[in-house]
């Protein structure tokens, strides 16, 4: 039993079009309604036009990508019950449409954090890029963050003043921008909204998040036992507090808080390589072996980093992340299950004639065909000499 290869598609206005992730070979599709806003109950009815959408091309939606957790539960504020009925009722929804694996994420305010988003690679191609002094200039310089400098290394704040003087106004235009920036197809926040959010997580702190965390899971647990729904967390990227933003989900300590916190088959991992990889403190193999009976989707992406810290994502099976192992343990668990288990190849470089299109940041086509079909060989040839040994 093979795992299941899949492709984040945004929907109707995505500039990848099912028919591309047809050819690209996937068989599955991770989506979202995105047109929803945060918090809304999603209706049946535009479940089941996604969901036709996608079978009519011969695909099968295979994950939700994401039900965004409103802020309200998140800060677990007077609104949160209102959010978390909401929550209740779309998981309900997705079920009675026959979707059942739903990914999210706990991260405050911001979703993945980069600097850049078209960084030059020797090749030509553009990948995904932060950089800590950029980061630091943003949160030191323009958001102005009082002790922001507890946040960062010494050898990353002896740059920020000559990084900031040389900086023009249009660069902190856009990597304000960069920061700021939300899903693509949802719109980011304000630098006012984001200040307003670091006092109410200050607050909050790490321990408070994940009381928050489990208070959620708590909450829907009825509802997804009852349809058998299962969640995967998606780790925080990169695994870093950002901005002073706590975070819960960057190393095997948390996940494996996360999973015993409430310690019921549907609370899940999104095992994602790319956004633990970034952190030096995470050995990939070491956690997926710690949490492997609670992985239930996978993305796969390598990072590469600097002596600094600083990272671009790089080629899927040439970086930090050794993908080899990864894969052989996960071809192991999937052995294991009845399901088989859904990945995608997460991000993927602007390349060839996808650098004269308006594409969404890391989701291009081509850069993503070419990682799959790297992680579609690297998957066969370790299934294939196991079924040999």
């Amino acid at each position: 039993m093979n795992l299941i290869q899949t492709w984040r598609w945004y929907g109707p206005n995505d500039p990848v079009t099912l028919q591309d992730i047809r050819q690209a070979g996937a068989t599955g599709v991770v989506s979202a309604l995105h047109q929803v806003p945060h918090g809304d109950e999603w209706p049946i009815q535009l479940i089941q036009e996604r969901k036709a959408t996608i079978e009519k091309e011969g695909l099968q939606w295979s994950v939700v990508e994401s039900v965004p957790v409103h802020e309200a539960i998140k800060t677990r504020n007077e609104h949160a019950e209102f959010y978390l009925e909401n929550y209740r009722k779309t998981l309900r929804n997705l079920a009675k449409c026959g979707i059942k694996t739903v990914c999210y994420n706990f991260m405050p305010v911001l979703d993945w954090t980069r600097t850049d988003l078209a960084w030059p690679l020797e090749n030509g191609a553009k990948a995904l890029y932060l950089d800590w002094t950029d980061l630091a200039v943003f949160d030191l310089k323009i958001l102005g963050r009082k002790d922001g400098e507890t946040f960062y290394r010494q050898e990353i704040l002896s740059q920020v003043e000559a990084r900031y003087a040389a900086m023009s106004k249009e660069k902190m235009e856009a990597l304000t921008e960069i920061i700021l920036m939300g899903v693509p197809t949802e719109g980011g926040v304000t630098l006012e909204e984001l200040e307003e959010s670091i006092g109410i997580y200050g607050k909050i702190g790490k321990q408070g998040l994940q009381q928050n965390l489990a208070y959620f899971l708590e909450s829907i647990a009825g509802v997804c036992e009852e349809e058998g729904i299962l969640m995967t967390i998606h780790p925080d990227d990169p695994p870093f507090p950002i901005l002073g933003l706590p975070r819960i989900a960057s190393s095997r300590e948390d996940l494996e808080y996360i999973i015993q916190a409430v310690d019921r088959p549907f609370n899940g991992i999104c095992f994602c390589t790319g956004s633990l990889g970034a952190g030096e403190h995470n050995d990939l193999p070491a956690i997926l072996e710690a949490v492997g009976d609670r992985v239930y989707f996978a993305h796969l992406r390598n990072v590469k980093k600097d002596a600094l810290g600083n990272f671009h994502e790089s080629d899927h099976l040439d970086g930090d992340v050794d993908m080899y192992a990864v894969m052989e343990r996960l071809v192991k668990l999937n052995q294991l299950r009845k399901s088989p288990i859904p990945f995608r190849p997460d991000h993927g470089h602007q390349m060839l004639d996808d650098l004269q299109k308006e594409t969404n940041p890391g989701y291009s086509a081509i850069g993503r065909l070419k990682g799959l079909a790297e992680l579609r060989g690297l998957e066969m040839g370790i299934a294939g000499g196991m079924s040999k040994g």
